[in-house]
């Protein structure tokens, strides 16, 4: 029965999958329309002439109709075909696939960072609600939301990179080539990105523990005896884990993100400069397959997470 209802929340969920990409991309591809400028023109150079470039529209499939475009771009990705660079040549799909490990080792330490600090952190405001240990780690968490990741970012670059010289200023190292460096380099870019996760990760805990510890279902198993630190692990937390969860999915999406700007001010090949790269010149398909990348991923999330949701509170699969 268990396997049958996650079985119908997924084929629920994935149905409700294609509309969104397919309104995302469409919505991309439609704003690039509008981007001023012909791309034709770029490629083909100042001085090119006008077959010249009406022979470039007609390659790129630059002078059909927006939906007729629209509809083979669709119609290729659907079978893992992005196109290719107009500045490159390059397969856009070899592109992703070879910038995201780089993204994803970053995103991946920011995470881990946000939890690993933010979670004890939200468990010791909960716990101690109202001392000067609650008022320290509310106000950490109110100056880790407010601080921008850019600004974050070129004091750990400015500090610990070019003052100490303890981590490296720019540039990405492949997990699978080197671990080590690999890991160094990722280290102040996951920083940087973490300082707001850690901040968001331990208000929303602390404030969600504090609402189950304070409850009358807390009070009864006090006065059954039970002790604080076993009520806190098998109670409190596990009463939590569906916003802990909630807090996570969101997370990820924003760390997505933010990555962005994080990769600029550190010169990293990933996902965020690639994009950025391609939107300043114009290559369009680089754009859209991006785009088509970071809406699946975090679509497929969002899946996962709603199927968590299911495995940690069993109500949640029957609405």
């Amino acid at each position: 029965m268990i396997l049958l209802r996650h079985g119908r929340m997924i084929r629920r969920r994935a149905f409700q999958i294609v509309p969104v990409i397919i309104l995302a991309t469409f919505v991309v591809f439609g704003l690039l329309q509008l981007v001023p400028g012909d791309i034709a023109v770029t490629l083909a150079g100042e001085n090119a002439t006008d077959a010249r470039i009406q022979q470039i529209r007609q390659s790129y499939g630059l002078d059909r109709p927006f939906l007729v475009q629209y509809g083979t771009w669709l119609w290729n990705a659907v079978h893992l075909d992005l196109s290719r660079s107009y500045l490159s040549n390059e397969p856009v799909l070899g592109q992703i696939l070879h910038r995201f490990p780089t993204s994803l080792l970053i995103v991946g330490g920011a995470l881990s960072l946000s939890l690993l600090i933010g979670i004890p952190l939200g468990v010791l405001a909960a716990t101690k609600s109202g001392s000067k240990l609650d008022t320290a780690v509310t106000s950490f968490a109110s100056l880790g939301v407010a601080l921008p990741n850019f600004w974050l970012a070129m004091i750990l670059v400015a500090t610990f990179a070019l003052s100490w010289n303890w981590f490296p200023a720019t540039g990405s190292v492949a997990l699978a080539k080197d671990p080590a460096k690999a890991l160094l380099h990722a280290a102040l870019p996951a920083i940087a990105l973490a300082a707001g996760g850690v901040a968001e990760v331990a208000r929303q805990l602390r404030s969600a523990l504090i609402e189950i510890l304070s409850s009358q279902y807390v009070r009864t198993l006090h006065a059954k005896g039970l002790s604080p630190m076993a009520i806190l692990w098998k109670h409190g937390l596990k009463n939590v884990s569906v916003t802990l969860l909630t807090v996570i999915g969101l997370l990820v999406n924003r760390l997505l993100g933010a990555t962005v700007v994080v990769e600029a001010v550190f010169a990293i090949p990933g996902m965020g400069s690639l994009i950025v790269h391609a939107a300043i010149h114009k290559d369009f398909p680089v754009v859209q397959g991006v785009v088509l990348s970071m809406v699946v991923i975090v679509i497929s999330l969002n899946l996962l997470i709603d199927l968590l949701y299911t495995l940690l509170d069993p109500r949640v699969g029957l609405k």
